[in-house]
């Protein structure tokens, strides 16, 4: 395997999370870098890019290290407070990968819903006080309870699958161009 390098910001401790669990299923000795975004993770040729959701896309800090990636393999992996619904995890993942300059190969992605504070269920509590806007909180709690428990172990494995098949997928892409070589 190629020396890797896993990067990601958290909030919550979700996504942190979730560059743990890539941690463990992938060799330890071919890891040259993990945590928060350092120009160190450069040296590898294959970097696991973590994010929390923040106004449909990642954070401002981890988009400025996006824009200094280049000619590298990108695997993304986020979590987001509101969840579910993966037509809202693409267009989440989309906005990320527009930062990403075109050297690079994003070789794989992986979204799941995470946990939120309990700051943020107080906040739709307030707004059930508010008439108008009781439905709007009632949804929101509800989605904040469901959040509550992830990433969870489905979450986990399903992340697992998603590199297992993006893996062997680039494995088997290169045994072909050597082959045609």
């Amino acid at each position: 395997m190629e020396k890797y390098a896993i990067i990601y910001a958290s909030v919550t401790g979700n996504t942190e999370k979730l560059a743990h669990a890539i941690c463990n299923m992938l060799p330890s000795e071919d890891c040259v870098y993990f945590g928060k975004p350092d120009g160190k993770a450069l040296e590898a040729g294959r970097l696991y890019i973590g994010f929390w959701t923040d106004k449909g896309g990642c954070d401002a800090g981890l988009a400025d290290f996006l824009a200094t990636i280049e000619k590298k393999e990108i695997f993304l992996f986020g979590t987001a407070g509101f969840g579910g619904e993966e037509e809202y995890f693409n267009r989440i993942m989309e906005n990320v990968e527009k930062k990403i300059n075109d050297s690079n190969v994003v070789i794989g992605r992986y979204m799941c819903q995470g946990k939120m504070p309990v700051s943020v269920r107080e906040r739709y509590e307030k707004m059930m006080q508010t008439p108008s806007m009781k439905t709007k909180a009632e949804e929101l709690l509800e989605n904040f309870d469901r959040a509550v428990s992830h990433p969870d172990d489905a979450d986990i494995l399903n992340l697992e699958k998603a590199i297992s098949l993006c893996t062997s997928e680039r494995q088997k892409s290169r045994r072909m161009q050597m082959s045609d070589k």
